[in-house]
């Protein structure tokens, strides 16, 4: 029987990317579907499949153990998402731009054969 130190189910990419080891999956995605969607730890495991049912426990207990370090991380994560979302609609992507224009000019040609 293998016994498991909690950190060695997750890798650190940067300060604020916490992810589980062997997955890109961080540990944000868990913790918000734990906590603010209200899944249990097996609904989390059947949603990820890459994720293991102990892989999900490990990161709720990593939560409880560090409440106070998690939730400022789980609010930089919002934050930082927030501000990606903001600078994507400021200065959306050239290929985006190009889909918009190409719906509008189908929508152009619809109203124009009406």
């Amino acid at each position: 029987m293998t016994t498991h130190v909690l950190q060695d189910y997750f890798y650190i990419v940067s300060e604020n990317d916490i992810r589980l080891q062997g997955t890109r999956i961080g540990i944000e995605t868990i913790i918000n579907e734990y906590i603010n969607c209200g899944h249990s730890p097996e609904e989390i495991a059947q949603t990820y499949p890459s994720l293991t049912l102990e892989q999900v426990y490990a990161t709720i207990l990593y939560y409880l153990q560090n409440q106070e370090f998690v939730t400022e991380y789980m609010k930089n994560w919002l934050q930082h998402g927030y501000i990606m979302r903001e600078e994507q609609r400021k200065n959306p992507p050239s290929v985006s731009e190009g889909f918009k224009q190409l719906r509008k000019e189908r929508q152009k040609t619809k109203t124009n054969e009406s």
